[in-house]
């Protein structure tokens, strides 16, 4: 679903507290080859481009963003270690939050966004899952933290939207990718790691696979999303496996205040 921003929604049935979406490429201000809504700081454009383009997706939402320091890791930002740092931005991969229009963020340019909510809607999480994070356990992390500011909360009641990634036909990878998810199951190994034929030790890897089945294992109720490729699709979505140099998207998630 997209309207004049460009905003790509989640697919999910949750409550209607629960406010998320998806930046794409579009409706900026910035020049080639970050145009043109890019909202990354550090990807080499203009500074004052981007803070427009965040001036633009912050008329859509109730707050500021808390845009984390991603650094492909697996620590989760949470209320209390926000409050105890101070001012951000805050280095970590995902953040959870059960504060009303309080606005997680992620950005993006081929690793998976991973939006989370309970189905109370009463706490909601955000993670940024590449291949590092993803087999460094950063889901789980985010679904503990959330259990923690919600006592009593089981991984059933949580629901999941994965966000647009690098899709499977173009994640070229190599052992060393392998084998960091070597502890998951031989039969989502077979399927999840495609080798690459004439190229011995490079295989095609789907995060959304070994995504899913971690959140399958874990117990969650319900996981959407997971149809796209930033790659493949260079209209919509920034990608540095693609371009090198380019931009980033954003997807962002909070909890509204009840009328």
């Amino acid at each position: 679903m997209t309207n004049a921003l460009s905003r790509i929604e989640p697919s999910w049935t949750v409550s209607q507290q629960i406010q998320a979406f998806c930046t794409t490429r579009q409706g900026g201000i910035s020049k080639p080859p970050f145009d043109s809504l890019n909202l990354g700081l550090n990807a080499g454009d203009d500074l004052m481009d981007v803070l427009q383009n965040r001036s633009i997706v912050r008329s859509e939402l109730p707050a500021e963003p808390l845009w984390l320091k991603q650094i492909h890791g697996v620590t989760v930002s949470t209320p209390a270690s926000r409050s105890a740092l101070g001012n951000g931005p805050f280095e970590a991969d995902a953040a959870v939050t059960n504060i009303p229009n309080e606005v997680l963020a992620i950005l993006i340019a081929d690793c998976m966004p991973v939006l989370f909510t309970s189905k109370a809607g009463d706490v909601i999480g955000a993670a940024h899952a590449g291949w590092r994070g993803l087999s460094g356990g950063v889901l789980e992390n985010t679904i503990d933290e959330m259990i923690a500011l919600s006592p009593g909360l089981m991984p059933s009641d949580i629901s999941v939207w994965m966000g647009p990634a690098i899709g499977p036909s173009t994640f070229e990878v190599g052992e060393d990718v392998l084998q960091a998810f070597a502890q998951q199951g031989h039969g989502i190994l077979s399927k999840a790691f495609i080798p690459v034929i004439g190229l011995p030790g490079k295989y095609l890897a789907d995060l959304y696979l070994l995504a899913r089945d971690r959140l399958r294992t874990l117990g969650i109720g319900q996981i959407t999303g997971g149809e796209f490729c930033t790659v493949s699709d260079p209209e919509r979505f920034f990608s540095y496996r693609r371009d090198k140099t380019t931009g980033r998207f954003a997807s962002l998630i909070w909890i509204a205040e009840s009328a």
